[in-house]
């Protein structure tokens, strides 16, 4: 068990000494691809985590508050440790590229925003950027070659990004938070109908049967790039 519970040393010793591109490597291999947004993600993770001095064993002592579901919330799982796996991440759908990092044990948290005009901004350093960006991932019309050429400026527009003061892109602001209580440990309930398992509180009843979400034909709630909506079977 001890030897697991290290298994993070790696992610908290580039924390400890500054090697954001370090991190931002780390984020790579979950994100798939390096880009500004990643590189911001990472410098607001590191920002907080020095700030709270503190360390994530994913057990939800360190607790991450992200407004957005984007490259950003990428770079903020892995440096701070907190995920939707670990219900140390909460996902507050109000379209803001942000993050309040807290501990449990205090109302004090740190609050990280990207400025409003960083986007255009950063496209202005960069001019060869903005048209591929908008044909690639925004219009997605592009073809292969402009999709290339995208993937391969965009990891070192990330790298130059990283380095950039952290003021110049992020407004930093130190908040007072009120934290849900842990995650409760529900018990299973196997489906009268399809005979899966199913957390008890999503549980229906169906002419007095336990019924699952899909079996029941009820609603149900989704996270999608377009953000937290409803769903039926």
């Amino acid at each position: 068990m001890h030897e697991f519970a290290n298994a993070r040393q790696p992610i908290e010793a580039m924390i400890r000494s500054d090697d954001l591109e370090g991190l931002l490597r780390q984020v790579e291999a979950i994100h798939g691809h390096l880009c500004p947004m990643v590189s911001l993600g990472v410098k607001a993770g590191h920002y907080a985590m020095k700030f709270l001095d503190t360390g994530s064993t994913g057990m939800e002592e360190v607790v991450a508050v992200v407004e957005c579901n984007n490259c950003f919330t990428d770079g903020i799982q892995v440096v701070t440790g907190c995920t939707f796996g670990n219900n140390a991440l909460i996902f507050r759908d109000l379209g803001k590229t942000a993050v309040t990092v807290a501990r449990r044990g205090s109302d004090q948290g740190v609050r990280l925003v990207v400025h409003p005009q960083y986007r255009e901004e950063m496209f202005a350093r960069y001019p060869a950027a903005g048209p591929l960006f908008e044909k690639v991932v925004v219009q997605r019309n592009a073809t292969p070659e402009e999709e290339h050429h995208l993937h391969h400026i965009w990891p070192a527009i990330a790298y130059k990004e990283l380095e950039r003061p952290l003021e110049e892109s992020l407004m930093v602001a130190e908040v007072k938070v009120k934290l849900p209580p842990y995650a409760p440990i529900h018990p299973s309930v196997v489906c009268s109908q399809c005979g899966e398992g199913v957390m008890e509180p999503r549980v229906r009843l169906v002419k007095g049967q336990p019924t699952c979400l899909a079996c029941a034909g009820a609603e149900y709630a989704e996270l999608t790039g377009h953000g937290i909506g409803c769903g039926r079977f």
